[in-house]
C-alpha cells in the first residue's frame, strides 16, 4: 500500500527538509486547514442544517451576504485568532481588518480570506470555495513592534509566503502553495484529516478550453473580444482548433479544472463599470490564485502585467484576471498591447 502523507506530515518535512517554511507559518497552515473542515461540515449540511438561503445582510462590496458566507467568515476569525501566529486577518466580507485582540499572543503573519467563495452556487449543490492568502506582518522590517495597520496588508502578491484554497465539492479538497509548486490533499471523512494526493501540478501550457461569463460580450474590451471571436471560430479560424467554453460562476471551481487539467479564465474589466478595474479583489482572489497557477507553470496577468507586481492601494481593490495555460494568457495579454 502507497504510504500516505497527512497534511501536518507534508508541512513537517517542508519545514525540516526543505527549510520552506517556519514553525508559525506551519501552525497557521494546519489551523487554516481545520477550520475549512469545519466549513466543509457545514456546506454539507445543506438544508438539514439552517445554513441556507441568504442572512439578509451586505458585505463592503454591497452583495447580499448568504448564511453560509457569515458562518464560514466567523469560523476562519474564530479558529485563528488565538493560536499566537497572526497579527491581523483580512476577509472579503468585512470592511476593514481585524486585529488578533490583545488577550491572545500576537504572531508575525497577515491572514486574508474569501470566505465562501462562488456563494451563488450555494443552494444550487454546485462546488464553492475558501481561499485565503497569508503575508509576513512587516515585510520591510520584521523586527518592528508597531501596530499593525491596514496599510500592512497592500503588499504585492510575489511577497506571499504560503497561498492556497479549499474545494468543498464531491470531494473537498485542499490545494496549497508555500512557494515550492502546488500540493492537493483530499479530506479523508474517516480519518478526519487531509491526505496528499497529487504533487508538483503542473498546468498544460496550451489548451483547448476557455471560462467566460459570454453573457457580457456586448461590455467587452476590444482585446478580449478579439481572444474569444478567434476560439468561437474553432478549426476553420486563425487558432486552427475548436474550444470549449466553460464557466461554474465560482473562481475555485474554474481554476481548481484549470489546475487539474489546462485552460483559461478570464474576468476581465467591461464596460459596465468603466470606473472599476475589475470585478475580482485582488488582495483575496486574483493574488492567491495566481500564485498557485504560477507555481503550477501557468501566468497569471490583467491584460497588461503580471497580477503579482500590483501595488494595492486598498483593502477591497478589485482587478481584471487572466490566468490559466501561459501561452493562452501570453495571447491576450499581448493583444491587450497591440500586438
Amino acid at each position: 500500500m502507497t504510504e500516505r502523507i497527512s497534511l501536518t506530515r507534508y508541512l513537517v518535512e517542508q519545514q525540516r527538509v526543505h527549510g520552506r517554511i517556519p514553525p508559525q507559518l506551519r501552525l497557521l497552515v494546519e489551523v487554516v486547514a481545520r477550520a475549512c473542515k469545519r466549513i466543509s461540515f457545514a456546506v454539507n449540511k445543506g438544508d438539514l442544517g439552517d445554513v441556507m438561503g441568504t442572512a439578509g445582510t451586505e458585505n463592503v462590496q454591497g452583495e447580499v451576504q448568504k448564511k453560509l458566507d457569515i458562518i464560514a467568515n466567523e469560523v476562519l476569525i474564530e479558529a485563528n485568532e488565538w493560536g499566537g501566529h497572526l497579527a491581523a486577518m483580512a476577509s472579503e466580507e468585512m470592511d476593514g481588518i481585524y486585529v488578533v485582540p490583545n488577550r491572545f499572543p500576537q504572531g508575525e503573519y497577515l491572514l486574508m480570506f474569501d470566505p465562501l467563495d462562488g456563494s451563488s452556487n450555494i443552494d444550487v449543490n454546485v462546488s464553492i470555495g475558501t481561499i485565503f492568502s497569508v503575508l509576513h506582518k512587516h515585510h520591510d522590517d520584521p523586527t518592528t513592534d508597531e501596530p499593525v495597520t491596514e496599510a500592512d496588508f497592500l503588499q504585492p502578491g510575489h511577497q506571499q509566503v504560503a497561498a492556497g484554497y479549499c474545494i468543498y465539492g464531491p470531494q473537498t479538497t485542499l490545494v496549497l502553495t508555500v512557494g515550492d509548486g502546488v500540493a492537493m490533499f483530499t479530506l479523508d471523512r474517516e480519518q478526519g484529516s487531509f491526505v496528499l494526493t497529487r504533487e508538483n501540478i503542473r498546468i498544460p501550457e496550451d489548451t483547448k478550453e476557455f471560462a467566460i461569463n459570454m453573457s457580457n460580450m456586448r461590455h467587452w474590451d476590444a482585446p478580449v473580444r478579439r481572444y474569444i471571436d478567434e476560439c468561437l471560430q474553432g478549426k476553420e479560424g486563425p487558432r486552427g482548433k475548436d474550444f470549449n467554453m466553460r464557466w461554474i460562476a465560482s473562481m475555485v471551481a474554474d481554476v481548481h479544472r484549470i489546475l487539474m487539467r489546462g485552460g483559461i479564465f478570464m474576468y476581465p474589466w467591461d464596460k459596465r463599470e468603466p470606473n472599476k478595474p475589475g470585478k475580482l479583489r485582488l488582495m483575496y482572489e486574483a493574488n492567491p490564485m495566481g500564485w498557485l497557477v504560477e507555481q503550477a507553470g501557468g501566468a497569471a496577468t490583467n491584460g497588461r502585467q503580471r497580477i503579482l507586481d500590483i501595488q494595492p492601494a486598498q483593502l477591497h481593490e478589485r482587478v481584471s484576471v487572466i490566468l490559466g495555460s501561459k501561452n493562452e494568457v501570453d495571447r491576450v495579454t499581448s493583444y491587450h498591447s497591440g500586438i
